[in-house]
């Protein structure tokens, strides 16, 4: 399959490689995200060495690495006898020019050995530093590649010479795995699915949406079925506990208070478990877009940053007693098909935020891009830009419905409640729609500029 996107991380490592110095990347980001594809890609046309660790002993694995670059450089000696100890690995790597070297899933090693991180500082500043040799480190663990690799506290600390965390694609780049799906549908799947390109790979683009959910998700054998309990059971030593975390806060409940009584866990524990789940990138803490301190907010409401476990702790978990019994015209007639609507109105929101965040309205820039809240009142969009005295304040309707000048007359009541900017702020509207907007809003919007857009404009 072509390879989708990450140009900005391709021109990154093709970059750094054509320098002539040594180079020690950091490269990082949760399970699935594509971080293998990506240096593969970059390293299908120079000469490389690919090792992927695992649970094996130390011992194993040094073997196992050891055969890797015995067959790139037919070295028979170095096939049959292999590494005895790291030093050997990175003295053998110091006369052998621009050779890329990929240690995936690096935090493997550093559990068969928690001097892993010593001994890769010992051999890159003795033997590989100066060498013109070029090192990838990966890893799916982020808070252990942070911990162990970036942190200041690490033997590796100011040693590597590039990082980067590689995040999902974007809504505009994910849509290139699906071109012939219409807008409609496949906000839909993104929403289920989200940027990951692994889970966007399991969709098949000849079927339609529901006979993807069947067969793709709600089958008990179907990779998607099971995986957020193995991603989860990798990652954490109590699983269970972070589940109901997640339940409860797929299901709506996003203030801590209200987390700890769903779950009727003590308030440190959940002040933990939130954190982990954070630095997973698997749910994230948001605070209204004026607010001053993040950290310091009492505002903070947590989401779930990832679609995929969004849907499958909303949907799939809850229900699996109806996929055991092979009950599934049950579970998507009577549980999925009625709440798709609402479920999807969550992601069309994070999309338009993200179109604005852009700089797609208009050619509008913002600093700043998030929604605000109240207890009483809440804006799906608002946009700050301290540098103009400028605020954009937007709604979002995923309706079949048309938009109408109600909706209009609603943001702008709802406006003067935001305190934020200088005297004289220039305000800016803005209006989103699944299914666009009445003739009458639209003649309105012409005369007093205000910006439309609908599923079909964004959805390019």
């Amino acid at each position: 399959m072509e390879f989708i996107n990450r140009e900005y991380e391709l021109e990154f490592l093709r970059r750094s490689y054509g320098e002539e110095k040594s180079q020690f990347i950091v490269l990082y980001g949760k399970r699935r995200v594509g971080k293998t594809s990506l240096v593969k890609e970059f390293t299908r046309d120079i000469p490389h060495v690919y090792f992927l660790a695992d649970k094996a002993t130390e011992k194993d694995q040094l073997q196992a690495l050891s055969e890797r670059v015995g067959l790139l450089f037919n070295d028979e000696f170095l096939l049959s006898r292999g590494f005895g100890a790291w030093h050997e690995f990175f003295r053998y790597l110091k006369g052998k020019g621009k050779v890329v070297v990929v240690i995936d899933e690096f935090p493997f090693l550093i559990e068969a050995n928690r001097a892993i991180p010593s001994l890769f500082q010992k051999g890159w500043d003795e033997e590989l530093k100066d060498s013109g040799g070029y090192l990838i480190l990966l890893g799916s663990s982020i808070g252990m590649m942070e911990t162990e690799v970036l942190d200041y506290r690490s033997p590796l600390f100011g040693r590597r010479t590039g990082q980067m965390l590689v995040t999902p694609l974007d809504f505009w780049h994910a849509r290139k795995f699906f071109p012939e799906k219409s807008p409609d549908e496949f906000m839909h799947m993104f929403a289920m699915l989200g940027g990951t390109p692994a889970y966007l790979l399991q969709f098949d683009p000849a079927v339609d949406l529901w006979a993807n959910i069947r067969e793709r998700m709600l089958a008990p054998e179907a990779y998607l079925f099971s995986e957020p309990e193995f991603i989860l059971r990798e990652e954490l030593r109590e699983p269970r506990n972070y589940f109901a975390i997640l339940r409860a806060i797929s299901m709506g409940k996003c203030r801590s208070s209200e987390i700890i009584n769903e779950t009727g866990f003590e308030k440190n524990i959940v002040g933990k478990y939130l954190s982990v789940l954070t630095d997973l990138k698997i749910i994230r803490r948001e605070v209204p877009v004026t607010e001053k301190s993040f950290e310091k907010s009492k505002k903070g409401l947590y989401a779930m940053d990832d679609n995929f476990f969004r849907f499958w702790f909303s949907f799939i978990f809850p229900n699996k007693s109806f996929v055991e019994e092979r009950e599934l015209d049950y579970l998507i007639e009577k549980k999925i098909k009625p709440r798709l609507d609402i479920f999807t109105s969550q992601t069309f929101e994070e999309i338009c935020r993200s179109y604005v965040k852009k700089g797609f309205l208009d050619g509008l820039k913002f600093n700043q891009v998030g929604r605000w809240w109240t207890k009483d009142t809440e804006i799906d969009i608002v946009g700050l830009n301290e540098d103009d005295n400028s605020i954009l304040f937007g709604e979002v309707k995923w309706s079949v419905n048309k938009v109408g000048v109600d909706i209009l007359a609603d943001l702008r009541r709802k406006a003067p409640l935001v305190e934020w900017g200088g005297e004289g702020r220039r305000e800016c509207f803005a209006l989103f729609s699944r299914s666009g907007f009445t003739k009458e809003l639209v003649r309105v919007a012409a005369e007093e500029g205000i910006c439309l857009r609908q599923l079909t404009d964004i959805a390019i």
